[in-house]
């Protein structure tokens, strides 16, 4: 029993139920066809993707809710037998980049009802068919197996989406950037061999026949241009009218064309520099985890929650999330800050601010805590909260005083 047989155990006999493509309000014949890779071919469109699929594959995934509560430790660690979460996460966000749509199935339990994990399907064709009235999509893949599975079962990440009513529209709109980065690397290929061709040129003063041409040539750059000529002096006799150096210099893209093709790249898949050479600071980040990340985590946010819950479930809160340490990626300073303030406040737990700082977690460390000299806005006009503690006292600096202090209780009464 192969992959495939695993991954579709009980394939369901649809073959003589399709009743032709499923229309749509766009296209009659809705299918997809897979990239043939080009995109990923390329060293600097793929440095794009990895480190896209790299950073996706830091999210953490958390259940929200108590349906289906107990997948989440089966989506932190291993979504289906065949891979962590770290590989999943990565793959899914490489091929929604290279073909702009992803898709990912469930894995059922024995029942064919209970979702045990998810897979990422790299189909070279997808079609999308109708079968008893309702869409069914039917994946054909490189060894020719097929397989034919309900749509409203499956999740479907998309990006330029515009023409198709189910599928992103491909990168074609990046085609032109290709081909200048293979003219530009092919140039330098072409550029380096010929520097190294011909370097001289000679004119025999006497006609002679091809075969001697030839041994001539060959004698001339023996005893001349070759390392045994170790004195650095080119002789030649009167049988040659002239003997001239040519100079072949490579021809490449100079620096402001290269740059040119590399933002098309740059902003295609809306990264930089900084990003791609890990030179990025925490201000950098931000705006790359807002622009790129943060979408890719709150559609396959909204994609898995939809496989796994009803209608009824998402009523009552129960989701799929995605979370992510921003502030692994910021000073030391910023993570100051936000420790002591948000630690103090009762935001922040203490293991919340280990994960800060990429630290162990600590026992009894999910305890929330928070400073006491706060007070009501209702109160502002007393002398005393409800603990007791003389706020007064505290705004002048005399310190705070004990709760169990009798003569301050009972003042606060009276007031």
């Amino acid at each position: 029993m192969g992959l495939f047989d695993k991954i579709f155990p009980k394939q369901n006999q649809v073959q003589s139920a399709i009743q032709g493509y499923f229309k749509t309000l766009t296209a009659y014949s809705p299918s997809f066809t897979s990239y043939d890779g080009g995109i990923y071919e390329m060293e600097l469109t793929r440095a794009a993707i990895d480190r896209y699929a790299t950073f996706c594959s830091k999210l953490k995934p958390e259940i929200q809710g108590s349906a289906y509560k107990n997948l989440e430790k089966i989506l932190q660690y291993k979504p289906n037998p065949w891979m962590n979460t770290s590989q999943f996460l990565y793959r899914v966000a490489t091929i929604l980049k290279v073909n702009t749509t992803a898709f990912i199935i469930p894995l059922y339990a024995e029942d064919m009802e209970t979702i045990i994990g998810f897979y990422p399907l790299l189909p070279t064709n997808t079609e999308l068919i109708q079968v008893a009235g309702e869409p069914w999509l039917r994946y054909r893949f490189t060894n020719g197996q097929t397989a034919a599975i309900e749509y409203n079962r499956v999740g479907v990440l998309t990006r330029y989406q515009y023409k198709n009513d189910f599928f992103g529209d491909g990168n074609s709109a990046l085609n032109a950037t290709m081909n200048l980065l293979d003219i530009q690397k092919q140039g330098i290929v072409e550029g380096i061999k010929q520097s190294a061709t011909i370097r001289f040129i000679a004119r025999l003063a006497n006609i002679i026949t091809p075969d001697d041409l030839k041994k001539e040539k060959e004698r001339f750059s023996l005893e001349n241009l070759s390392n045994e000529n170790t004195t650095g002096v080119l002789m030649f006799d009167n049988k040659y009218a002239e003997v001239k150096q040519i100079e072949s210099k490579a021809i490449f893209l100079d620096a402001e064309q290269m740059k040119i093709i590399q933002n098309n790249v740059f902003n295609y898949f809306g990264t930089n520099e900084d990003i791609l050479q890990n030179k990025y600071d925490e201000n950098k980040w931000n705006a790359y985890y807002e622009g790129e990340i943060e979408p890719f985590a709150i559609q396959l946010s909204l994609v898995l929650s939809n496989m796994l819950f009803t209608q009824k479930e998402i009523a009552f809160n129960n989701a799929v999330i995605f979370t992510a340490n921003r502030l692994q990626y910021a000073s030391n300073t910023t993570k100051l800050q936000v420790s002591s303030q948000m630690f103090d406040r009762g935001i922040l737990t203490t293991n919340q601010v280990m994960d800060i700082w990429n630290m162990a977690h600590v026992e009894d460390g999910d305890k929330r805590y928070i400073r006491k000299e706060y007070a009501e806005i209702s109160k502002l006009n007393d002398n005393t909260d409800k603990e007791g503690v003389n706020i007064h006292a505290i705004n002048e600096g005399q310190g705070v005083q004990e709760s169990t202090d009798t003569t301050t209780t009972d003042t606060a009464e009276e007031n």
